[in-house]
């Protein structure tokens, strides 16, 4: 068992020429697009270290592999899917949470396929997932310093560009219809009603700010509307003044306005609505806190009040 980039890679590219040799509407088309997809993504892991692959045991058998030094009386041992799927997410802020859903949307397909009487695939057809594979498989491949058509091949990459391009104008319109259908109604208000909404939109916004959201002007009403997202990459820490503050990488996933009840819920449409940057979350910790010691004031009075209890018995 090789968990190096190149073989892997390599063994991807053999599954996409095996994929791709198949009708869209063939079973077997979904089948080997599955598995070339898991197969990127561990060699986009296998990228930064094979270790990243190996199952985690207590006894370090499958890292000691990883690190050419395994025993040869102990099988290697790769980690699941669904966490090599989810390292991917975690390490490489291009690999977003719709990449994530489709690459595991797929691989349940794959299973059911394998290990069920369902003709998984037949019921998944390639209008349900193909542009998000292509949009996947382009994330994987750019992460470890490759391109679309180097991994699946010229005329492959170019009709995924093309169904890359469609989606993305899809989702624009869809959005842009959206945000205009919102705007429209929200200027209809009056301006008392407009007022005391961006009012209540700016408290909001700043009480939701403490609770790990980032606020934002909405692109329909212009007030203050929020972001949610999903954390990536290593925390930036800083020590200031006996604090620990820590910065960490946010990728956008949903956005709501509560002043015209604009919903936006993926990268792609927050993106398409200019404002689905990657933003930093600060948050403060004291020492405590981030290390998870005892506060000794607060030892100290507990042991304090307990004794006063015991000295009135």
């Amino acid at each position: 068992m090789s968990w190096e980039r190149e073989p892997l890679l390599q063994k991807a590219r053999l599954f996409f020429e095996r994929a791709f040799a198949e009708s869209r509407e063939d079973p077997a088309f979904g089948l080997w697009s599955s598995l070339a997809l898991e197969l990127l993504a561990r060699a986009a892991l296998a990228s930064i270290s094979p270790t990243l692959l190996a199952e985690p045991d207590n006894e370090h058998r499958y890292l000691l592999h990883a690190l050419g030094r395994g025993s040869e009386r102990t099988q290697r041992k790769s980690i699941a899917t669904v966490q090599a799927f989810g390292l991917c997410r975690k390490l490489y802020p291009a690999f977003t949470e719709e990449d994530f859903q489709t690459a595991m949307a797929l691989a349940n397909r794959r299973n059911d396929e394998l290990h069920s009487g369902a003709a998984a695939f037949v019921e998944y057809l390639p209008n349900q997932w193909l542009t998000g594979f292509y949009r996947a498989c382009r994330s994987l491949a750019e992460a470890m310093g490759e391109s679309l058509a180097s991994v699946l091949g010229e005329e492959e990459a170019a009709a995924g560009e093309l169904a890359l391009q469609a989606g993305r104008e899809g989702v624009r319109q869809k959005v842009q219809a959206t945000i205009a259908a919102h705007r429209k109604v929200f200027e209809t208000k009056s301006n008392e009603h407009r007022e005391a909404a961006a009012k209540q939109a700016k408290e909001l916004g700043d009480q939701l700010a403490s609770q790990r959201h980032h606020r934002v002007a909405c692109p329909a009403c212009t007030c203050i509307g929020t972001v949610q997202g999903t954390v990536f990459g290593k925390e930036h820490v800083t020590h200031v003044d006996g604090e620990i503050i820590v910065r960490q990488a946010v990728s956008p996933t949903s956005f709501h306005c509560p002043a015209c009840d604009l919903r936006l819920e993926s990268y792609s449409e927050l993106d398409a609505a200019g404002i689905g940057g990657h933003y930093m979350r600060t948050t403060t910790y004291s020492p405590e806190e981030y290390y998870g010691l005892a506060d000794p004031d607060s030892i100290i009075a507990e042991f304090l009040e307990n004794q006063r209890e015991y000295d009135n018995e």
